[in-house]
């Protein structure tokens, strides 16, 4: 549809969700137009920006079929550039289409290898450094030995991976490793031959629907143990009916008590700076408008070279002082400190003093 004669025409940003929303995507659209009018208040765009969400059933319920097709409706409608997707999975689906179609795109999922020369990465959560957070906090804990149950996914065996060489580096002995299917209802079978191995802890590592099957049955099993998580127990923000099977377990989470970008994001929006998601989005939308602020064309091709213009940001994610910013083949959006360790404890998430 074309706009009015006299009329400016807006800026496209596309939103991809590879998997269902329960309140259809209106939290995270009001962080990120949250974002992008902070960056509008000072003037530097010259044009509205409108968002333009698309929703697709991706991995690991739905198909890799449905990403592509919901993609490619966001290119042909026009999108300057896209967020999303969320999952890794898809994210690896969505990077070579991205290069492919020259669109620039901000994922926000946890894999570093789905970053491309026009896919950008907002980290929540690292398949790569969430198992280095985990081991360290586990010999700080004193713990000498553990068993790890994964999800037999792309996403669970990266982080099994990454969390064998860091238990190596650490001489933390792994007594068992299991896969589990990441959709498990039931693991007992599973969770009760890593307890014969008479482990000091246990691991999960996965995208999280299993965590819920592997809480279930350590409560079966009456096994009193320390467990430990990658970022994946985020899910209990929105699950609240999950959070009392990972009582007293630690975790990976990308928000922090002590950021002031975070607390400031608090007075404008309660919701948005109440968990991980409505964090990042806040902080996607101010590095979408800076990247068109920067852009010397407003191309998709100029947005990508304004993204990768984009340095020392303060980021609302992570410990205080963390930043945003990319660069030349550096499309990593969050640096420094972002992991936060976490634990559940009677329905709350609590930030781990000891990190």
């Amino acid at each position: 549809m074309s706009n009015p004669p006299g009329t400016t025409a807006p800026i496209l940003v596309g939103v991809l969700y590879d998997f269902p929303q329960a309140d259809n995507g209106a939290l995270f659209e009001e962080a990120v137009r949250i974002g992008i009018d902070e960056v509008a208040a000072t003037g530097r765009l010259d044009r509205p920006v409108e968002l333009m969400a698309r929703h697709a059933h991706g991995l690991p319920g739905g198909t890799a079929f449905d990403v592509e097709k919901t993609f490619a409706e966001l290119v042909d409608a026009g999108a300057l550039v896209i967020l999303g997707p969320t999952i890794s999975d898809n994210g690896l689906i969505v990077g070579p289409l991205a290069d492919a179609a020259r669109v620039p795109c901000i994922n926000y999922t946890g894999g570093e290898r789905t970053r491309g020369e026009f896919m950008f990465h907002y980290q929540v959560g690292s398949l790569e450094e969430e198992p280095a957070v985990l081991a360290a906090y586990l010999e700080r804990q004193g713990r000498s030995s553990v068993a790890v149950a994964h999800d037999h996914s792309p996403v669970g065996r990266r982080y099994a991976e990454f969390f064998s060489e860091a238990c190596g580096a650490l001489a933390i002995d792994i007594t068992g490793m299991a896969a589990v299917p990441p959709l498990a209802e039931d693991v007992s079978p599973i969770v009760a031959r890593l307890r014969s191995g008479s482990p000091q802890g246990l691991v999960y590592l996965g995208l999280g629907v299993a965590a819920r099957a592997v809480a279930l049955a350590v409560e079966s099993e009456k096994w009193d143990i320390p467990v430990v998580a990658n970022s994946a127990l985020m899910f209990a923000y929105g699950r609240r009916d999950w959070r009392a099977g990972w009582d007293g377990w630690v975790y990976v989470d990308t928000v922090s008590n002590d950021n002031r970008m975070r607390a400031a994001l608090r007075d404008r929006s309660p919701r948005s700076s109440a968990g991980p998601i409505g964090v990042a989005a806040y902080d996607m939308g101010r590095l979408v408008a800076e990247a068109v602020a920067r852009a010397a064309h407003l191309t998709r091709d100029g947005i990508r070279d304004g993204l990768e213009r984009v340095k020392q940001l303060p980021a609302t994610s992570g410990m205080d002082g963390t930043t945003m910013g990319f660069g030349h083949y550096d499309h990593g959006a969050l640096k420094g400190r972002y992991l936060v360790l976490r634990q559940w404890l009677d329905g709350k998430t609590v930030q781990v003093a000891e990190q």
